[in-house]
């Protein structure tokens, strides 16, 4: 059944590039606990221990306020479709945003999307593969794209005034990053 490896083999990457979501979780010392689910274009491998994805704006910026308190995250894959496997991923992670040097070596693996917030990069000290013999079967139909549409229509200030009034601070009170001058 279960099975622990310490980075991405092939076959790991593999079922990766063939899922259309994958789901984030992160928690801060005390507070609420967060599990995103992503989709879109937004999930990349760049090597067998480092990932990095897209983080676009939404009503919260939970995943970045808990990155800066605790660097701990954990990514989960599972097959809707094909062979019954959840791949998890657990590591530590970090954001980076346009004003960060880094910005541009790990922006160029992306087609940037319209409302791109962060992007979190994860250095990979554990993936686990377990059944998923009770996740149900779907069929995928397409991406949602009305989160895109949505961040085209604002236009980049019009997404920066959102990101002022919704997403500085977590459900927890805890500061996100987002903007230069509120980083712990």
């Amino acid at each position: 059944m279960g099975q622990k490896f310490k980075a991405l083999s092939a076959l790991h990457i593999q079922f990766i590039a063939e899922q259309k979501m994958f789901f984030v979780a992160t928690a801060a010392a005390d507070g609420h606990v967060n599990l995103s689910p992503k989709g879109l274009d937004a999930f990349r491998v760049i090597s067998n221990n480092q990932i990095v994805w897209l983080n676009l704006t939404g009503s919260g910026n939970e995943t970045a306020a808990h990155i800066l308190e605790n660097s701990r995250m954990t990514i989960m894959f599972c097959a809707f479709q094909g062979r019954p496997i959840i791949l998890r991923l657990y590591g530590q992670a970090r954001a980076l945003y346009e004003r960060d040097s880094e910005w541009e070596i790990y922006a160029k693996h992306f087609d940037l999307i319209a409302g791109t917030r962060q992007i979190f990069v994860m250095d990979i000290d554990l993936v686990q593969t377990s059944c998923g013999m009770a996740v149900p079967l779907f069929e995928f139909q397409n991406q949602r794209n009305e989160l895109v549409k949505w961040a085209e229509e604002q236009g980049e200030s019009g997404v920066e005034e959102y990101w002022q009034k919704k997403n500085q601070l977590s459900i927890d009170g805890l500061p996100t990053g987002l903007f230069a001058t509120d980083e712990k």
